[in-house]
Formats: structure tokens, sequence, C-alpha cells
């Protein structure tokens, strides 16, 4: 596990070469963006986690904050306003008052990858500050995976076998060692827009989570 895992990537990680070089690009071309690995943001004694795919362009990636700043920021926060699993203000902008209660999100991949699509070794490459951030939470019984790519690195990171946790929008599964993982589809405008996501399917899962975690 690399050095400062449960802490997360450092400002300069250097583990995937590809990101790296996209990066420093997108310094260059946007240098008051925050461009770098983002670190997760909630509640240090969290009972859920949420696990998203990777930074997005104009959100997390401009602004440092996960999900802050694009479209699936706006249907995730909501929903955790509305569950009381967040307090204050969502203004995607990570000055704003919006508080996480309970629960802390973080991504599978910290840094931003091209078309939003991570090549499989750079998944891998930072599954283990996935693994430091969960072994850092003794509280946590329930994880939310946003899409396939988390469902999977969760499952790999609690040391389970893909083919043992098939991934399925709601479906539940007990992890090794006991935390309960809630699949959904990704809260993407993608999956909203072609009906593949409603928000009343994604507040169904998110209240799942919720109730399990905080039982």
């Amino acid at each position: 596990m690399p050095t400062g895992a449960a802490s997360g990537p450092s400002r300069d990680c250097p583990l995937c070469p590809r990101l790296v070089g996209l990066r420093l690009s997108l310094r260059e071309q946007h240098p008051a963006w925050f461009n770098a690995p983002v670190p997760s943001f909630g509640d240090p004694a969290a009972r859920l986690v949420i696990v998203g795919l990777a930074p997005g362009l104009n959100g997390a990636n401009r602004t440092g904050r996960p999900f802050t700043g694009d479209y699936a920021g706006d249907l995730l926060y909501r929903t955790l306003l509305k569950l009381g699993l967040a307090t204050g203000e969502y203004r995607a902008d990570p000055q704003d008052s919006l508080t996480l209660v309970g629960c802390l999100i973080t991504n599978a991949v910290r840094c931003l990858p091209p078309a939003n699509k991570p090549l499989p070794e750079e998944i891998a490459a930072c599954r283990p500050f996935l693994t430091g951030q969960l072994d850092a939470l003794p509280s946590a019984r329930a994880i939310v995976a946003l899409g396939r790519i988390a469902h999977e690195s969760v499952v790999r990171s609690r040391g389970g076998r893909l083919k043992d946790y098939p991934f399925g929008h709601g479906a539940p599964h007990t992890l090794p060692g006991g935390l309960r993982l809630f699949d959904s589809y990704h809260c993407s405008r993608y999956n909203t827009n072609t009906g593949r996501l409603t928000e009343t399917m994604f507040v169904e899962v998110m209240t799942a989570a919720r109730d399990f975690a905080l039982a």
C-alpha cells in the first residue's frame, strides 16, 4: 500500500502517467482550478460511505470537492439533504455551508481520467487509497457504490471476489468483514437523461443504505 494511503494521494501523485499528463496540461490551461487528486469529503465518524467513479472535469477536478460543480452533485447532495445526511446549503462551491452528517464521499479513482474512463491499471493503482480510506472509518457500516467500477473497486478493496458480488442497481451485498454494500447506477446526467436512473430510484437506494447504516 502506498505511503499515506489512509490520507489519500499527494497533490502530485505520480502513480498513473496518463492521468499525470492530463493533470499537468490542465494546470497550464486552468491554473485557478484544483487539478489534483481530490480528497474525500465528509464526516470522519461516518457510518455511511458513498464511493463514486472519479472527479469530473468541471466538477471535482475544478472545485476540489467530490461531486461539487456538476449535475451528479446536484442530485447527490439534494438527496443527502433530503435524507438528513447533510446540513447547510449546497451551492456547487466548496466554500458553501454544506456539511455531511454521518456520511463521507470518496472516489474509486482520485484523479480526473480522460473522457471519464479510467484504465484498469489506473483503477488498481488508486485502490490502496480507497482501502486506506475505508480502513480509517471504524464506524462505517454501509457503502453505496455509484456504478460498476466503484462497485468492483469496493469489493476488491475488501478482499472479495467479483463473481460472488454481481453489480445490480438496488442490490445489497454483505462484504468480507461485515460491511453492507448497496449498488446504484451512477447519478450522472447521462443515466438520468436516458431514464436508466430516476431520482426516485436513487433516493430509494440511498434511503435503504442510510437506514442500515444508522440503525
